[in-house]
């Protein structure tokens, strides 16, 4: 298992000899919301907890317990959520007691007994501002204002992955804590418990219920029960377009603005999957006026988590058949026969669903570098992508945009060229750059919003923000709500009506 762990330091002292946090990252340390924060690594750790990364997810003791444990111990320990792998956390004593054992030498219980289940939260610096990666204790249920008032009370269920939930009325929004991957029927659960236990806490009764429009989304079958139950409005949003208008909401923004919206996947009005969105948005409607270039995924689910899929459909784009002769890290990853039935796979459309992914984008990359082949968790490619990055490197790649799409292929042509790594990956983030400064210019819109899991990556933000504000631009980025899948409820429950400005 590579997934990172979050470390628990007894205090900032401690925490400095292992790291270099910032002077806003310390800030964010001793907070009184004592969020993880990831920060760079001084000296290593033990080696799984963080393996192939520079940042280390570090945080402060927040209860009495931590302190009485750590008072002991000179050295800071893994303190990782109470949970069977993609099930929520555990927050009963049984229920402790019957999942738990099978890993755990000792479990530490009380009588006092834990009535809601509540995740760390999780900030990270992004070009230059706290940024919600989780939201969750110390953060959640606070509201987020509105330049406006709702008409309506609105129930917004937010996405699959990621999930947070959120209920709104009069110029209010209040977001859930993290819920998680809506995947499964415990999670399922969890997520209706949590609906309930909001409106009850709140005297909450939602006139109008907001969804994604992704059809399988389990969010999405539960808004349309909800809504046959209680006999109120569904109104369906699509992905992307909740992205941007979180951002504005949560930055108080009034008037249209070009959204950028990048991520992994999310479902287009056209039935393909979005992820490279450019958006010109206010809150009542959006229209999708740049897109890169759409590729095949192949296996679709699979491709997911497998980058050198992704990097193979790319490849089969600008060379045909004869990608399958390159001598690179993403043909050495698979087998030759199994290149063959994948070329007949891509060249047929068999499972192979079209993506416009700016992740899926980065995914690509981190196998024709080398750097990943396949993923032991979400992100994990463009986290090491992020490593790699030289902040010196001003250069960029060349890049074609015909119509209303972004051609990727001489960019990808380009990083086939490249020797060093480092400076494949540095051009590659400062081309994406150069890419959103062009079409802010063509478009020509003052007011930029920047969403989605993309967003998180705090090279590209800072190198977006600094060639946009350079030329007059206002960018707006999220400080309150996270730019991934958990802060889209936000922006679907003030898509719910003709907002009273």
């Amino acid at each position: 298992m590579e997934k990172p762990f979050a470390v628990m330091f007894r205090d900032l002292k401690q925490v400095e000899e292992y790291a270099n946090p910032s002077e806003l990252e310390k800030a964010l340390l001793l907070s009184p919301e004592r969020p993880i924060v990831l920060i760079e690594k001084k000296k290593e750790l033990a080696p799984s907890v963080s393996p192939g990364l520079k940042r280390v997810g570090a945080f402060l003791p927040y209860s009495p317990i931590h302190h009485i444990i750590l008072r002991g111990l000179d050295f800071p320990v893994v303190a990782t959520s109470g949970n069977l792998s993609d099930e929520p956390i555990v927050k009963d004593n049984q229920e402790a007691l019957e999942k738990l054992v099978n890993f755990a030498d000792f479990i530490l219980i009380h009588n006092r007994d834990i009535k809601r289940r509540c995740d760390d939260s999780v900030m990270k610096v992004i070009g230059g501002v706290p940024t919600p990666i989780r939201r969750s204790r110390g953060y959640s249920p606070l509201p987020i204002e509105l330049p406006f008032s709702l008409p309506r009370k609105v129930l917004a269920v937010g996405g699959m992955l990621k999930n947070t939930f959120a209920i709104g009325f009069g110029n209010k929004v209040f977001l859930s804590q993290h819920i998680g991957d809506v995947e499964n029927l415990t999670t399922l659960k969890v997520f209706e418990e949590n609906i309930y236990d909001f409106m009850k806490l709140y005297e909450f009764k939602p006139e109008v219920i907001v969804c994604d429009k992704h059809p399988r989304y389990e969010t999405t079958r539960w808004a349309k029960w909800f809504s046959e139950k209680e006999g109120i409005p569904l109104i369906e949003i699509q992905h992307h377009y909740a992205h941007i208008l979180s951002c504005m909401a949560e930055n108080g923004v009034k008037d249209k603005v070009l959204g950028i919206a990048w991520d992994g996947t999310g479902y287009g009005d056209d039935g393909t999957l979005w992820g490279g969105e450019f958006l010109i948005a206010d809150y009542r409607n959006y229209e999708r006026v740049f897109n890169f270039k759409p590729f095949k995924l192949i296996g679709g689910e699979k491709a997911v988590k497998e980058p050198k899929r992704v990097a193979l459909s790319i490849l089969f784009e600008i060379f045909g058949k004869e990608a399958t002769d390159l001598e690179i890290p993403t043909l050495r990853a698979f087998e030759k026969n199994e290149v063959e039935v994948l070329y007949k796979a891509w060249e047929k459309g068999i499972n192979s669903p079209l993506s416009s992914s700016v992740g899926r984008l980065f995914d690509a990359v981190a196998s024709i570098l080398g750097i990943r082949q396949t993923l032991s968790y979400e992100g994990q490619g463009a986290m090491m992508i992020e490593d790699l990055y030289d902040y010196t490197e001003k250069d960029h790649y060349g890049f074609t945009i015909r119509g209303n799409q972004i051609d990727w292929r001489e960019i990808f042509y380009e990083i086939l060229k490249e020797k060093d790594k480092g400076k494949a990956v540095s051009k590659f983030i400062n081309t994406l750059a150069n890419i959103c400064l062009e079409i802010a210019k063509d478009v020509g819109i003052q007011r930029i919003c920047l969403s989605g899991g993309v967003m998180q990556n705090n090279p590209l933000v800072s190198r977006i923000k600094e060639l946009l504000e350079k030329k007059g631009f206002k960018v707006y980025t999220h400080q309150k709500v996270p730019p991934n899948d958990g802060g889209i409820a936000l922006g679907q429950a003030v898509y719910s009506v003709d907002a009273e400005k």
